[in-house]
């Protein structure tokens, strides 16, 4: 099976190690200084036990690639323009394509079912660029467990050492090409799992996202300091409660356990902190925005979520190389900020 990585970075460039390192025939979609890297000496994976490298084929341009038995894209969604205008040559007739990304998917709402069937997600996918590029019906969602990051030019560190994979037909059916793919991935380090409700999983790792980033973002900090302290870990829990609710509105029964789900001990960056801090475009829409448009239409009493979020999402506090909010400072004044951003931001959401 060839497999393109569209987007080598720290998540794509993960599997992408793990993959060709298994023997599978593995070319990536990069550019810049990675790029040059990858080209010159590999992908490189360091974990806490063992360093993988691999050899791929990379390219700045689809078209030196050819034609591909599976994509997986593996951009921040701000990309996803770029990768509708680009994928073309990667797709033979049949060609899956599997996004690998945080957040709300562009594709969501394909054969949902119900009222909302088939709705578009102008936000996520402007213009209906990807829908119309890609096809919904080649979109197959997933979901990925692993902590990474990119420390120099071809090289990622996975902190955890593991890499696990959930992926399902939106359609919620185990399809041939479901298990194809399973099959093909399993071969390498990747855990891959095939769900029958791919939504499921989309919401339970949204909640972490959504419920412990906009902390973690406001005060450019790690997982690990926004748990260990009771205000902060207090606020995760309520909106971890707000996002099931959404989740529960949509079809999703869902929900995570904040304290097994994060550990005071974590020196973990969320990656919308680590693309804040090295300047590059942030993934707002389809974490931060979308989700919290819910809270108001259903009149939630206490929305922690669209507060916390909003100064995330406001331009003018946030596009800034400081930290809001320092560990010196209270977090009660953080809220306070955030209670007032909120305000401002209530009417665009409703």
């Amino acid at each position: 099976m060839k497999i393109c990585v569209f987007g080598a970075g720290a998540i794509g460039g993960n599997l992408a190690t793990r993959l060709a390192a298994s023997g599978a025939d593995v070319s990536v979609v990069a550019r810049g200084e990675h790029l040059a890297a990858i080209c010159a000496n590999g992908l490189t994976l360091e974990m806490p036990k063992e360093t993988v490298k691999a050899r791929v084929t990379a390219s700045a341009e689809p078209c030196d690639l050819g034609p591909q038995d599976l994509v997986l894209v593996c951009v921040k969604a701000p990309a996803l323009p770029d990768v509708a205008a680009g994928i073309a040559p990667l797709l033979k007739a049949d060609t899956p394509v599997m996004f690998v990304m945080n957040g709300i998917p562009w594709w969501y709402f394909y054969k949902h079912g119900g009222p909302l069937d088939g709705r578009r997600l102008p936000r996520i996918d402007p213009g209906d660029s990807v829908w119309n590029a890609v096809g919904p019906q080649r979109a197959i969602g997933s979901i990925v467990n692993s902590s990474n990051s990119v420390v120099r030019p071809g090289v990622i560190r996975n902190t955890s050492g593991r890499a696990h994979l959930v992926i399902g037909e939106p359609s919620g059916e185990i399809t041939p090409r479901i298990q194809k793919i399973a099959e093909a991935i399993n071969v390498s380090t990747v855990f891959v799992e095939a769900k029958d409700r791919i939504r499921d999983e989309v919401w339970t790792k949204l909640l972490a996202n959504i419920s412990s980033n906009p902390l973690a973002f406001l005060a450019q900090s790690s997982l690990g300091e926004i748990i260990s302290d009771p205000i902060t870990k207090a606020a995760v829990k309520t909106m971890a409660k707000e996002g099931a609710l959404i989740a529960k509105s949509l079809g999703c029964d869902v929900s995570i356990d904040v304290d097994e789900a994060f550990s005071p001990n974590s020196p973990h960056k969320p990656s919308i902190v680590q693309d804040l801090e090295r300047g590059r475009p942030l993934e707002l829409d389809a974490m931060f925005t979308v989700p919290p448009m819910a809270v108001y239409s259903m009149r939630c009493s206490e929305p922690t979520l669209p507060t916390m979020a909003s100064p995330v999402c406001n331009p003018m506090p946030m596009r800034r190389s400081t930290p809001c909010f320092s560990r010196s400072r209270t977090w009660s004044s953080a809220v306070d900020f955030n209670m007032s951003c909120a305000a401002r931001t209530a009417m665009r959401w409703c």
